[in-house]
């Protein structure tokens, strides 16, 4: 299994962690190109240079956008992230992190969920920082996140909401959310941001693993500090572990607006499933209907249950516990005759048995070049038959 470790020992932030995945092998233009799938409303830039922190080298990267001062609810976020053609995996693991950032603001102000305005957080820098790390994660093959424990300093900073103590009230709540282990620290100035904390707090398991390193990524700080201001990312091996509990949750449904269905998948993605599937079936009195079917992690099981029994006409679910055996994928660019495009390399043994291109960026090139989408494709198949 492929992992990464988070050795947060001078902290974390967005910036940080999508440096420390570019250093460990994440290319550049990979990135940029799932960035550029978001759509956002304004040209976005990346910039990746290498710089020193103390005695150490690091990778600094620049997310290059307008000046602005739009706020953004969590419903324009959301609306940016569902509405991309990025991955269902990336676009419901960025949902959450920018989810949990609203409820620890909420309570940190005292309003609202749907009332929070994202100042800092909903600037795009930020939006590209959390989905950024998504797609470098999806990208970099890596199944499984850990992190060390994160320290916690003193001082004081000053936001738009005027000067506040740190650690941040943000990041504390969404760290108590989380239950993250911290670690005292006698640095004056923020070591963890509320986007890294949750990011890690959506992502990762908050233990050393046992592993074999392939390779080290180490992102930079912004801020000088006695101590190398870095996050180190180590990427490598770790032996298979029992595969996660999974459930099958099935409905029979004859009774429901089929307009309804399409509603209902992106919901149920969104709450973890990691299937979803329609099945027209025949019930009884001769009815034609439909086979609802989820595939989902035995902890995921009661909320997306919650969300059927809420959302359809169905009036009881049936759960099977299920095995799965899942194969591993990375993300890389290729350069057609057409223009570059992504393709997913299926892994087996330590070797790649398939690679697929992206639909989506197909079909954007087919539309943009004015050609058919067998021509990009077969375009593609001439691509990587030039490569080997």
């Amino acid at each position: 299994m492929k992992i990464a470790y988070a050795d947060c020992y001078s902290g974390i932030s967005g910036d940080m962690f999508l440096a420390a995945l570019l250093d460990a092998g994440l290319p550049l233009e990979i990135l940029q190109a799932g960035i550029d799938r978001l759509h956002l409303p304004e040209k976005v830039e990346l910039k990746l240079t290498e710089i020193r922190k103390g005695a150490l080298r690091a990778a600094d990267v620049q997310v290059i956008v307008p000046e602005s001062g739009h706020h953004r609810h969590l419903a324009d976020i959301l609306a940016i992230i569902n509405g991309s053609s990025l991955s269902v995996q990336v676009k419901t693991n960025a949902a959450k992190v920018f989810t949990l950032l609203a409820e620890a603001e909420a309570h940190v102000h005292g309003t609202t969920v749907d009332e929070v305005h994202f100042h800092e957080v909903g600037a795009l820098d930020s939006i590209v920082d959390i989905t950024g790390a998504m797609i470098g994660l999806e990208a970099l093959g890596i199944e499984r996140l850990y992190a060390s424990a994160l320290p916690y300093g003193t001082g004081s900073i000053e936001t738009m909401h005027g000067r506040i103590p740190l650690p941040a009230p943000a990041t504390l709540e969404v760290l108590r959310m989380v239950n993250a282990p911290l670690t005292p620290s006698d640095a004056e100035t923020e070591l963890v941001t509320p986007t890294g904390a949750a990011i890690l707090g959506v992502l990762a398991t908050f233990e050393r693993p046992a592993m074999k390193i392939s390779a080290i990524g180490i992102g930079a700080g912004k801020h000088d500090l006695p101590t190398p201001n870095v996050v180190r990312l180590l990427v490598g091996e770790t032996k298979n572990e029992q595969p996660p509990e999974m459930v099958q949750i099935e409905s029979n449904i004859d009774d429901m607006n089929p307009q309804f269905y399409g509603y209902l998948m992106d919901k149920l993605f969104a709450a973890g499933a990691k299937d979803v599937y329609l099945t027209p079936i025949q019930m009884k009195k001769n009815r034609p209907a439909t086979l609802l079917g989820v595939i989902a992690l035995r902890r995921d099981e009661a909320a997306l249950a919650e969300l059927i029994l809420r959302e359809t006409t169905t009036l009881g679910l049936r759960v099977l516990p299920i095995a799965r055996h899942e194969g591993r994928f990375e993300l890389r660019q290729i350069h057609t005759a057409y223009g570059n495009l992504t393709v997913k390399d299926k892994i087996l043994n330590g070797k790649v048995i398939q690679s697929i291109p992206e639909y989506d960026e197909c079909v954007r090139l087919a539309n943009e070049k004015n050609v058919s989408l067998a021509e990009i494709y077969n375009s593609v198949h001439l691509a990587q038959k030039g490569d080997n």
